[in-house]
């Protein structure tokens, strides 16, 4: 398991977790983890060279063997102590999300919760293994298949869910027998150490999930790796088509979940209301530093005056402040090079002519001056050919479209290169299933601002927001971590005398 130790002011060293231990990092390379609130240092995280890479895949290939031979139920178990730990620390693993994410607390504690939906579905990986069988296809034979694990499978995750989307991969991932590396985000890496520990504690065998931090250096060494079968990946769409791309031409199964441009479509029947709570809580949610966030409101026809005048009071009284106080809405984000990444986007649509009707800029919390906040930023007018529209900027910043009618908002949104979730408030039933079969994006809302879809179904989007051909968790995961074999038997006294020289079929 993982460990930190103290050094300078307070600052943690952090350490890899290597076949069950606490391996600290060889490479003299180290990364700051901040606490993006007080808008300081408050650990120092190893950056793992080719050598941790290969202890780490090394002790996954060694378990791989026992662990895959493993019977499901027993497997299952301790996916079931696990469950029972993640609920018992489950404020712990909140607490150490928002003090290097900056997510508000209440938040932090509902992504633990969805990733524990994650480990509650893997509890049923005995049923979710089972297989079809065939008596008496012809001349004796039986056919059926099988679902067995790839080997050794990694996970590179992002920064935005440290708890939640490692667990859309590992539990699926060790419920189907393979062995498990993490690079978690070098960012908020806290969160990844321990649940290899409550992961060993619940009796998961050593060399079966193992932690090592790191940067690009880390991740072309999984990429590379001859004994890495199968890699998950998400994040910012360039860096998941790169991984897509060499991991493929290395032979490997990658699923690779990319970026985003969420829209909201506000139809002029819509419950102007719900539609706005929507979008503040949406658009504004973890600092608008989700995949899911919407960052893009289409209002349709009359309806966007009303909506800009609802909105505008609404963003800026948002509480933007430390995560850890109860009344907080929005936190800080991640860090300084996102913060001036995200302010270089608001002087941008500034720039282009888009109406900034809430600028975000300059803000400060009170008490809290050097943290990494920013505050709600809400443009109008915006175009499609602006910046802003175009590319994720990953913080709170809500562009209102304006457009004439429904078809022009769907032509609109199945114009844009992302199509990872998309949304429409209305009360008209048949606009509501046009809308449902006519977009094209991978998960859809109708009066739901962010349909991440529950652990028993699947996640992902289409186009540029998906490079593979798998979603991530749900049966998706199981089909993703297993390869499928078909096996056909026939015993030696059904079998008739002489060489078959015919393809053979039921008879």
């Amino acid at each position: 398991m993982g460990e930190t130790h103290q050094s300078e002011a307070g600052v943690h060293k952090l350490t890899h977790s290597i076949n069950g231990r606490a391996v600290e990092g060889t490479s003299d390379r180290y990364g700051d983890v901040f606490n993006p609130a007080l808008g300081k240092v408050s650990a120092r995280v190893p950056l793992a060279s080719a050598t941790e890479v290969d202890a780490a895949v090394a002790a996954a290939k060694t378990a791989f063997p026992a662990w895959s031979e493993t019977a499901p139920i027993k497997r299952a178990r301790v996916m079931f102590k696990f469950k029972e730990l993640l609920d018992r620390h489950h404020d712990e693993l909140a607490e150490l999300i928002t003090r290097e994410h900056g997510k508000v607390l209440s938040d932090a504690k509902g992504e633990v919760m969805r990733g524990i939906e994650v480990v509650e579905f893997a509890c049923g990986i005995p049923n979710l293994l089972k297989t079809d069988f065939t008596d008496q296809i012809g001349g004796g034979i039986d056919n059926w298949n099988l679902r067995q694990p790839l080997g050794v499978v990694a996970g590179i995750t992002p920064f935005n869910f440290p708890m939640m989307v490692p667990c859309w991969m590992f539990p699926v991932a060790i419920a189907c027998g393979n062995t498990f590396v993490l690079k978690p985000s070098e960012r908020d890496p806290s969160a990844s150490l321990r649940i290899a520990g409550l992961l060993k504690e619940a009796g998961l065998p050593d060399g079966v999930f193992n932690v090592v931090h790191g940067d690009k250096v880390a991740v072309d060494a999984l990429l590379a790796h001859p004994d890495v079968t199968a890699l998950s990946f998400v994040g910012s769409t360039p860096i998941a088509e790169y991984i897509y791309t060499e991991g493929t031409k290395h032979g490997k199964r990658v699923q690779a979940l990319g970026g985003a441009k969420n829209h909201l479509v506000v139809m002029p029947d819509a419950d102007l209301d719900q539609a706005v709570d929507a979008l503040i809580g949406a658009a504004y949610g973890s600092a608008g530093e989700r995949c899911m966030a919407i960052s893009v409101a289409v209002a349709v026809g009359h309806i966007a005056d009303e909506l800009i005048e609802r909105l505008t009071p609404r963003v800026k009284s948002l509480k933007i402040m430390n995560g850890m106080e109860s009344a907080a809405e929005m936190g800080p984000l991640v860090t300084a090079a996102h913060h001036a990444k995200v302010t270089g986007y608001i002087d941008a649509g500034e720039k282009a002519g888009a109406k900034l009707v809430v600028d975000g800029r300059g803000f400060k919390a009170q008490g809290h001056e050097d943290g990494f906040f920013i505050g709600g930023t809400l443009f109008d007018d915006v175009k499609t050919d602006m910046t802003i529209y175009r590319e994720e900027i990953f913080g709170p910043v809500l562009c209102v479209v304006r457009v004439p009618d429904f078809a022009s908002a769907v032509e609109l949104i199945n114009r844009n290169e992302f199509a990872n979730g998309v949304s429409c408030y209305t009360t008209d039933g048949g606009v509501a299933r046009a809308f449902s079969r006519q977009i094209q994006i991978g998960m859809v809302g109708i009066n739901v601002p962010i349909p991440v879809p529950m652990a028993w179904h699947s996640f992902g989007g289409w186009k540029k927001s998906l490079f593979g051909d798998h979603h991530a968790y749900g049966e998706e995961g199981v089909r993703f971590y297993t390869r499928y074999k078909s096996i056909m038997q026939r015993w030696p006294d059904s079998i008739a005398k002489g060489a078959e020289f015919t393809m053979p079929v039921a008879k």
